[in-house]
């Protein structure tokens, strides 16, 4: 599918929100999208799956060549704010879900209140104002959340209702607090950097800039220009996304930054190169079995899979991704749709991120991040997979685990696990690290008793090969086993995949992807058959794996690890 004019975008997003409409027919302010669960209550869950359409809805709106599902959403509106309405969406309290609903509905106050606002009565326009009011009322997170609020005050500031000005400093303030330098932030006091850094702070601080024109807005815009400059590294040749970090069942808003930053006028490459980025990576997902059987857009990434979800992930939560298509508020005749899809700037093999603690790389089209993995404390669902690994790949993507019983449950790949008396332990916590242009070095331990030192050394290499050196130095109290995980290869049934070990040395290769292992200290090598559905690109896979035999004292183990 070729993703290029106004009109592939608008059949795009009218295809994947389709489904929404039977939902809102059949219960206008709370629709369902499936059986699953998050941790908020099923209520919000629905609030959840009425707003999260309106990310794509409102710029089509907006673009003005279609209203569709205009009314039934007004309609939505008007039930959800009714306190005397079957359809209320609830009282709030703190850090409460709705809060995240609301910023989608502010959206829709700033740029289509003609459809969303002005046909409400004065009766309703109050239930409305005081429903979003709560958001002020409330504590919200100390993170990304805050611009929810300073969107919801924005919105009413636009449209001529009472705001909280101190509301708003306070939250605008705050970003400035997670300003890191060099366009990035974190995202909250945990120093989290991630999607998050692009789909939600820049994306909402260039939504404030559209409407707003004070110090923070010009600042918000220099920071997205610069951020712009390292994040372009994240996405390959062919538009896939690096898949790292939480909350990757969003998909699409991976590339929502970009959309964001043409529909603000932030320009920091060419217009046809970010076109190029944005088409590419939505025909990427469309070539991926990523909508259910009813057509709605699944929890999982490259396929339908709870597995790797986070614990706020409910079943309208994919359509966050929806946030990719903000270009679409652009009139008909902007430059932006009669632009070519240049291919990615020439960029350089190795980027070194000292602000997102990684080193990225560059081969054969594909992009390889080396992070040092600060982030360890957030409990929402395997955190150490998504951000603790050695390596992380586009073309080879990255498992989960599947339970701590057997090496083939662990799924570790690019992870040293350690079998301690049948419990398989990876990677969990991080004490220092440092980075340089060539590797890092990490100090981290899977438990109590056992430390351990990681060097990683990644050579240059040409024609699309990787090779990168793990140097273990591991403290243990105990005697026990450590393997060390290559890449996951796809080992589905059409990827002709083929598998080994021999001596020191394991690999597995397939129609289009290899990795090999090497030790340079002793391990044997073996192939662990990862679980199914563990991988997030690929539904089975195997894992080329080296066998260390860990003694009580100091160890040290070197691991060779080489991809095509």
């Amino acid at each position: 599918m070729e993703i290029r004019t106004k009109h592939d975008y608008e059949e795009l997003l009218k295809a994947v929100t389709e489904p929404v409409r039977g939902m809102l027919q059949e219960n206008v302010s709370r629709p369902r999208a499936g059986s699953s669960a998050a941790w908020y209550s099923d209520a919000a869950a629905e609030t959840e799956t009425f707003a999260r359409p309106l990310w794509g809805l409102v710029p089509l709106w907006k673009g003005g060549s279609c209203r569709d599902l205009a009314d039934l959403y007004l309609e939505g509106i008007k039930a959800g704010i009714d306190p005397d309405s079957d359809g209320y969406w609830g009282e709030c309290g703190d850090c409460d879900q709705a809060y995240v609903e609301m910023a989608a509905m502010a959206y829709g106050i700033l740029m289509v209140p003609e459809i969303l606002w002005y046909p409400l009565s004065d009766k309703e326009k109050e239930n409305f104002r005081t429903w979003l009011w709560q958001i002020n009322t409330h504590a919200v997170c100390d993170s990304n959340w805050r611009f929810f609020r300073v969107l919801v005050n924005t919105a009413l500031k636009h449209v001529g209702e009472g705001y909280s000005d101190e509301r708003l400093a306070e939250d605008l303030a705050r970003f400035d607090d997670f300003y890191l330098g060099g366009g990035w932030y974190m995202d909250g006091p945990q120093h989290q950097k991630d999607y998050y850094i692009s789909m939600a702070i820049h994306f909402y601080s260039l939504i404030y800039a559209m409407f707003e024109d004070d110090v923070y807005a010009e600042r918000f815009r220099e920071r997205a220009e610069i951020f712009a400059k390292d994040f372009i590294y994240w996405f390959a040749d062919d538009g896939a996304a690096l898949p790292y970090g939480r909350s990757l069942t969003y998909r699409f808003a991976q590339a929502a930054f970009w959309s964001m930053c043409v529909a603000a006028d932030v320009r920091p490459f060419d217009i046809s190169v970010m076109k190029g980025i944005i088409s590419r990576h939505l025909e990427d997902w469309m070539k991926a079995p990523i909508l259910d059987n009813g057509g709605v857009m699944s929890i999982g990434y490259k396929y339908q899979s709870l597995l790797m979800a986070e614990h706020y992930n409910a079943p309208g939560s994919p359509m966050w991704g929806l946030k990719v298509f903000a270009v679409l508020a652009l009139d008909d005749s902007h430059e932006f749709w009669s632009a070519e899809k240049a291919p990615l700037p020439e960029l350089e093999s190795f980027r070194l991120m000292r602000r997102a603690d990684m080193l990225v790389q560059r081969s054969g089209g594909e992009v390889y991040a080396y992070p040092a993995g600060t982030h360890d404390a957030l409990g929402c669902g395997h955190i150490p997979e998504k951000y603790l690994k050695f390596v992380y790949s586009t073309k080879f993507g990255f498992n989960v685990q599947f339970s701590d019983l057997s090496i083939q449950e662990a799924c570790g790949d690019n992870m040293l696990v350690f079998d301690v008396g049948g419990v398989f332990c990876e990677r969990r916590f991080n004490y220092s690290f440092s980075l340089s242009e060539s590797g890092l070095v990490i100090n981290w331990s899977p438990m109590r008793g056992i430390r351990v030192s990681t060097e990683l050394t990644v050579y240059r290499t040409e024609d699309g090969t990787t090779r990168h050196k793990r140097v273990h130095r591991v403290e243990s109290e105990f005697d026990c086993f450590a393997y060390d995980g290559g890449f996951a290869v796809a080992c589905r049934d059409m990827d002709e995949c083929v598998s080994g070990a021999e001596g020191a040395e394991a690999w597995a290769r397939n129609s289009f992807s290899e990795c090999r292992v090497v030790s340079e200290s002793g391990g044997a090598g073996t192939v662990a058959v990862s679980s199914p559905n563990t991988n997030l690109l690929y539904n089975k896979t195997v894992i080329p794996t080296l066998r260390y035999h860990v003694r009580r004292g100091v160890n040290v183990f070197e691991t060779v690890v080489e991809t095509k």
